[in-house]
């Protein structure tokens, strides 16, 4: 048996979500934002002053990785620091004014780059197709396969 990678479900995926991390890169370089720092920023326009801690369980990242990540950030003035109130050994991860002005232009770039995902689709089957993926998201998110 051979491997088709054109009728692989997780080739196929791959190959998109390498295309779409391309295309939002594009999207954020006049912000002068990563892609990584997009995503960072993205949990913080919800919820700013989560911990290192609450940010990589929602981000699913490494610890290493985040911090790395919030030490770029915080040098170019997006985030700060602050001792949380109820645990002295966290810090709050904090917008800066800086950060909070690229909301608007940031989340624009990203739908613009999102929008090119399931551009030429008709939208009934846009919506098929993003239901199918939020589907098939849940499943791996669950998946117990040893």
């Amino acid at each position: 048996m051979m491997f088709d990678k054109s009728r692989s479900a997780g080739a196929l995926s791959g190959e998109i979500a390498r295309l779409y991390a391309s295309a939002l890169q594009r999207a954020l370089l006049p912000l002068g934002l990563s892609r990584a720092q997009f995503v960072v920023l993205s949990e913080l326009w919800i919820e700013d002053g989560m911990t290192q801690r609450e940010l990589t369980d929602r981000l699913g990242l490494e610890q290493a990785t985040l911090a790395n990540t919030l030490a770029r950030m915080e040098r170019d003035d997006l985030v700060t620091r602050k001792p949380h109130p109820g645990d002295g050994r966290s810090q709050q991860i904090c917008l800066t004014l800086a950060a909070r002005e690229l909301r608007e232009p940031a989340t624009s770039a990203a739908v613009e780059a999102d929008s090119l995902v399931a551009a030429g689709l008709p939208s009934a089957e846009r919506e098929l197709f993003l239901s199918m993926l939020g589907r098939v998201a849940a499943n791996l998110r669950t998946d117990r396969t040893p």
